[in-house]
Parts: C-alpha cells; sequence; structure tokens
C-alpha cells in the first residue's frame, strides 16, 4: 500500500518561534514496521514553514495514496489543525482513506468521529502494531471489527471501537523509520542535528493531572544496550549530535537507567542527552550522577509542578519541597542544568500565594524555568476535581499549557498573566542566573543556557502581545464538564496491560 503520514503544523507559540525543528518521533515509530512489512512510506512534515495548507493537501494527494495517516505528539491542541487537514485531503480524493493517532483520539473517540467524516479510522493507544494490523487488513480485505485498538463507522454509519490492543511488551521488536527524514533538516538547541528516542514508556507514578500516564498503561523500557548503540549508530552515520528523551520517567528503574548510562560511556560517542525526569530519582542516584554526565546527559527538566506541599499532595506529585532543591544542588555540582516547571492553576491561587511560590522558586535555584498553565484533560483524575471550574478558553488550539483555560476565583486574567511573566523573568535574570550564562565552566553548557534565554525573550514578548491584542477570554464560560463532557478517568488506561516482561522492572530496582 501506498502510505502517506503528516505532521500538522502546530499552534503552538514555542512551535512557531524558534528556528530548529525536531522530527515526529510518533510517525516516524508508526512508519518504521509499516515499510518493513513492505508498503511504501513517506512523510510530509508540515511544521516546516509551517506548510500552507494548499501545499500539504497537494503533496498528500501526489501520490494517490490508499491511506494517509495524520498524528501530533501535542494531539489536543493540534487536532484542529489535523481536522482541517482531513476534511481538505477528502475533498481533494475522496476515494483516501485518513487515519488519525495519538493521544487525544484515543479518549475521544466518539466524538472525533461524530464531529466529522473525514477521519475514517482512528488508533487508541500505542500505534506499532496497530497499524501493521490495520494496513494488512485494508489490504486484504478483512473486516475492521477483527483488528483491537481502533474506532470507526461500520457500513450502516454507527461509531464502533474494537477491544483495547494490548501494550507491547518488547519495545525493541519495532524499529524507528529514520530513513523518512533528512536529519540534516531537524536541530535543536541553537543548530545541533537532534532527534526525539524514547528510552522508556509510561510512568509508575500516580500524578492525578497527567495526560500520558494512562496511554501508556505500564511503565517499560527498552534493552539499554541497544539503545545505546542505536544512539552512537544516528551519531556516526547521520551526525547526530543531540537526544531529546520524550519519556515521561526514563529512570524510573535504576538498574536499567544506570545500564544505559554505562552503555553510552562504552559507546564513546559526544552526543548530549536532555529530556524530563523527578528529583526524587535524582536524589537516589546521588553516587552515580557523574555516570548521567559521563553519558551525555546537559540537562534535566524536572517536573515540580507546584511549590505548596498541600498542592503537591492533592495532585499526587509524591514530590517534596526539600527533594526538588537538594535535586538541583546535585545537577548543578555535576555541571548538568536544571529546568524547572511550575505550574499555576491546580487550586485557587491568590496573589499571596503566588508570592509564596517565586519565593520558594528563587530558594530552588533552577538553571532555567518554564512557567505553564494548568490543562486538564478529561482523561485524567485530576479533571474530576476540576469539574465545575469555569472554562475561559474554547479555542483548544490554546490548550498547551502556555495559555489559560481555567477560570481563577481571585485572579482575573490580566492579574495572573502579569504575575507569570514578572515571575519568569525574575528568575531567568536574577544574577546568579545571569552568571552562569555568562562564565558557566562549560562552553557547551554556557551556549545551551544563551540559547534557551534567546529563545525565552523572544516568546515572552510574544505570549504578552498575544494576549493583549489576540485573546479574547470569556467572562462566563461553560464548566469544564459542560465543554468537554463527563470525566473519563475510568478510561484512563488505554490498552490492556502486557503481562511481566524481562524489561519492564519495578521502580524500586
Amino acid at each position: 500500500m501506498k502510505i502517506v503520514l503528516i505532521n500538522p503544523p502546530h499552534t503552538a507559540i514555542g512551535s512557531r518561534i524558534p528556528d530548529d525543528h525536531l522530527p515526529p518521533l510518533g510517525l516516524l515509530s508508526v512508519g518504521g514496521p509499516l515499510i518493513d512489512d513492505g508498503h511504501s512510506v513517506s512523510l510530509i512534515d508540515a511544521e516546516f514553514g509551517p506548510m500552507a495548507m494548499a501545499e500539504i493537501v497537494s503533496r498528500a494527494v501526489a501520490s494517490q495514496p490508499d491511506l494517509v495517516l495524520i498524528g501530533h505528539s501535542g494531539s489536543t491542541s493540534a487536532h484542529p489543525t489535523a481536522r482541517v487537514i482531513a476534511e481538505a485531503v477528502k475533498r481533494s480524493n475522496p476515494a483516501t482513506r485518513i487515519v488519525y493517532g495519538g493521544v487525544f483520539p484515543t479518549y475521544h473517540w466518539r466524538e472525533v468521529l461524530a464531529e466529522t467524516k473525514a477521519f475514517d479510522i482512528l488508533v487508541r493507544g500505542e500505534g506499532e502494531e496497530s497499524m501493521r494490523r490495520l494496513a494488512d487488513c485494508l489490504a486484504t480485505g478483512r473486516p475492521l471489527a477483527t483488528i483491537p485498538g481502533i474506532a470507526y463507522r461500520d457500513a450502516h454509519g454507527q461509531i464502533q471501537a474494537t477491544q483495547p490492543a494490548q501494550a507491547i511488551a518488547d519495545l525493541d521488536a519495532y524499529r524507528v523509520g529514520w530513513e523518512l527524514i533528512d536529519h540534516a533538516d531537524y536541530s535543536y538547541w541553537g543548530g545541533k542535528r537532534a532527534v526525539v528516542m524514547q528510552f522508556s514508556r509510561g510512568c509508575p507514578h500516580l500524578c492525578n493531572y497527567c495526560g500520558q500516564r494512562g496511554f501508556w498503561t505500564r511503565w517499560r523500557h527498552r534493552s539499554p544496550e541497544l539503545f545505546a548503540r542505536e544512539i552512537a549508530r544516528l551519531y556516526r552515520e547521520q551526525g547526530v549530535e543531540l537526544i531529546n528523551l520524550a519519556d515521561e520517567n526514563p529512570t524510573s528503574s535504576r538498574k536499567a537507567w544506570r545500564a544505559f548510562l554505562e552503555a553510552m560511556i562504552a559507546e564513546n560517542v559526544p552526543v548530549q542527552i536532555v529530556g524530563s525526569t523527578r528529583a526524587d530519582d535524582i536524589v537516589r542516584d546521588a553516587d552515580i550522577l557523574h555516570l548521567y554526565r559521563q553519558a551525555g546527559v546537559v540537562r534535566w527538566l524536572l517536573g515540580m509542578e507546584n511549590t505548596d506541599e498541600a498542592t503537591l499532595a492533592l495532585i499526587r506529585k509524591g514530590g517534596a519541597k526539600a527533594t526538588d532543591r537538594e535535586a538541583i544542588r546535585l545537577l548543578r555540582q555535576h555541571d548538568i542544568l536544571s529546568m524547572a516547571t511550575w505550574v499555576v492553576g491546580f487550586e485557587e491561587e491568590k496573589l499571596r500565594d503566588l508570592w509564596r511560590g517565586f519565593r520558594q522558586l528563587l530558594s530552588y535555584d533552577p538553571d532555567q524555568i518554564q512557567a505553564l498553565y494548568v490543562t486538564p484533560h478529561r482523561w485524567t483524575p485530576f479533571f474530576r476535581f476540576a469539574r465545575d471550574r469555569q472554562v475561559i478558553e474554547t479555542d483548544i488550539r490554546k490548550w498547551d499549557y502556555k495559555h489559560q483555560v481555567l477560570k481563577m476565583r481571585h485572579l482575573n486574567p490580566v492579574v495572573l498573566v502579569a504575575c507569570v511573566k514578572l515571575i519568569e523573568v525574575a528568575v531567568q535574570a536574577r544574577p546568579k542566573a545571569l552568571m552562569r550564562i555568562l562564565f558557566h565552566r562549560d562552553r557547551e553548557q554556557r551556549h545551551s543556557m544563551r540559547w534557551y534565554t534567546e529563545m525565552g525573550r523572544r516568546v515572552w514578548f510574544h505570549e504578552i502581545l498575544e494576549f493583549l491584542f489576540r485573546r479574547r477570554h470569556l467572562k462566563d464560560g461553560p464548566t469544564l464538564e459542560n465543554f468537554w463532557g463527563a470525566p473519563q478517568d475510568a478510561e484512563e488506561e488505554s490498552m490492556l496491560r502486557p503481562q511481566r516482561h524481562m524489561k519492564s522492572l519495578d521502580a524500586a530496582e
């Protein structure tokens, strides 16, 4: 079959401001197995430009594909664009079947299929095996009902969903289709040739606001040695200099993570690694942080989310302020940058709460900060807590964590955005941070901090201008439940749990 993969252009500010782009790992992960099954697969990455709708459609239908597959990592905020693309492709060539995958369609499959007939089939959960089975099913004419993990309209136009698919137990059994991209087109941190990769999927922790936890169902990881070998090959054959880990929590298993670090050190390639992890894992690994640095780890995004102990308990973060502070200190001791995320809106903050959070952030002393707004997803337990709060932003293209979407009882949007933007400036421009940007002993770290500061400055001004001239918040918007529907946390796990596998180690190891 001829299959075209489309990565929609994202409307998020962070995607539009930097000159760097990262490859769409999800589509490449699906594309590799399809190529191995003998299908003709191509990729349209519409992030570049961003590509105009007419060009996307023209390129999509040029080869008269049997199947068009649309997916995006930021699938909630990208959904309106994905829908427009699908409808335009259908108008241009009604015979083309369009498949849609990602976190948002996994949970909102009923609404997506009801709102438009442009999407023929939705893939729910992980896509590698489901897409292989689906492509074979369509090629041979077998009934769609035989394929687990999909949703579709039957011959009578009724919306149907098959049983959940089994989560992949052996992640090494499926390869990423790197041949679908030109590596020279993708970069990060100011021009470093870069890719996105996954060592693990899922997370063993119970943070109740996380939109990814249930999607992956269970924490699993790749072979540490094979993963390191793949990174080394990408460096030697494609000149890849930086790996951005897409994992929710790659360090969950100390045993597996240490094996990966040692494998990377043995490969002896000058690749830099950035990603996200938990502060308590950093503190746990205080005795092996030198291996992190030797293996190429140069920055961790630490999901601290909030600086109030009561709020951390509410969202079941499982962290503590003392642990967060110690993790940042340990990372700095080993020349690893820390980026702290700070989220407002979990509760009804007042000005004094923002002031307390600001002072706490200063005491943490992170190298970088990312201020975000709570964005409740219908399939998470937090949605149930927030179901009666009012929505002030109904354009889901803005549901990207960088825009306020829920009304605050004590702070209007003008006051909130002013406080958040001032806190960002104050934390990033404090003397300690400026001194590190200018005089950090590691040249590469100086480069990365300066690049992030420059991008952050441009994004900061863009967000202010957008807020002043382009945003129109609702004064009396619907409740969260009226906007999205009833809570879905009973359906949070999108796939059937795989049976115990030797590569799915306990987090305690």
